[in-house]
């Protein structure tokens, strides 16, 4: 189940990102060690996170998934191997929070993709997910917190 949704403007964001194209079933096992390596990297570089992990899909997740993984940054990262500069766009979203364990993630877009079309709106083809709380913060998924964001047009 997720929260109310609204509609929000959000501003852009400096990030540091590595971005992958892999198929649906691999997406457990390459979204650890792809963390990690971002986070060493930023960590490396001495630029400071200034919030949550993130995923940017450029589509709507199909067989293929096309995202980054990343992470807001105070400064921009120089590119080292896979790690990028990137950026999150100002726009204006669909956000809602979605509460529980990962594999109830697609629903949960389910539920908000259906609060879209209920409200009449168009949206683009890409979205995130802000991971803010989450297995480093405790074993109990039902208080983990996903944000759900899905860009809108006009």
């Amino acid at each position: 189940m997720i929260d109310k949704p609204t509609i929000v403007q959000t501003p852009a964001q400096t990030t540091a990102v590595i971005r992958l194209v892999i198929p649906r079933a691999e997406i457990q096992s390459v979204m650890g060690p792809g963390y990690q390596e971002l986070v060493a990297e930023v960590r490396a570089q001495k630029i400071a996170i200034t919030g949550p992990w993130f995923t940017h899909h450029f589509t709507m997740p199909a067989e293929n998934f096309d995202f980054e993984i990343g992470v807001p940054v105070a400064a921009p990262v120089g590119a080292v191997g896979r790690v990028k500069a990137g950026r999150l766009p100002a726009t204006t979203v669909a956000r809602t929070t979605y509460r529980g364990g990962y594999e109830g993630l697609g629903s949960a877009w389910g539920e908000l993709q259906a609060w879209i079309a209920t409200e009449g709106l168009a949206t683009a083809p890409e979205l995130w997910e802000v991971y803010a709380v989450g297995p480093e913060s405790g074993g109990d998924p039902t208080k983990w917190e996903t944000q759900l964001n899905r860009p809108l047009v006009r």
